[in-house]
């Protein structure tokens, strides 16, 4: 089993739960904790949009149809999911990004997205 990174938020505080239901994350923890062998940095914790589930699945990566001999329920507007940084930026550069709960998502994103960018599509700041 790999070893999880620190749980650490993108605000230098600890990593809050993204979701358990549905259960995110890819150690299917709840939270966007990540480590070496994620390479997909599932580290964006974002609420899911009509908008963005249609983008996702015109680039290949189809989350709202359920799969479950993977236990994947498929996702739905509302719903809370630890994404890859790369997609999450794929998305803004497109005009599609989901907002981002920044308490939940992993400072490891910082390796691809600047924190004041995450910022303008926060969820999560007053």
């Amino acid at each position: 089993m790999p070893q999880a990174d620190e749980s650490i938020n993108v605000l230098g505080e600890p990593l809050c739960t993204c979701s358990e239901d549905p259960m995110t994350g890819f150690f299917r923890d709840g939270k966007c904790n990540t480590c070496a062998e994620d390479t997909g940095s599932h580290t964006v914790c974002v609420e899911m949009s009509a908008s963005f589930l249609a983008f996702s699945k015109v680039r290949g990566n189809d989350l709202s149809t359920p799969i479950p001999e993977y236990g994947f329920p498929g996702l739905k507007p509302g719903d809370a999911w630890c994404l890859c940084a790369a997609r999450w930026l794929e998305a803004r550069e497109n005009n599609m990004a989901p907002r981002v709960h920044l308490q939940k998502t992993h400072r490891r994103a910082l390796e691809l997205i600047e924190l004041e960018t995450l910022k303008r599509f926060a969820a999560d700041l007053n």
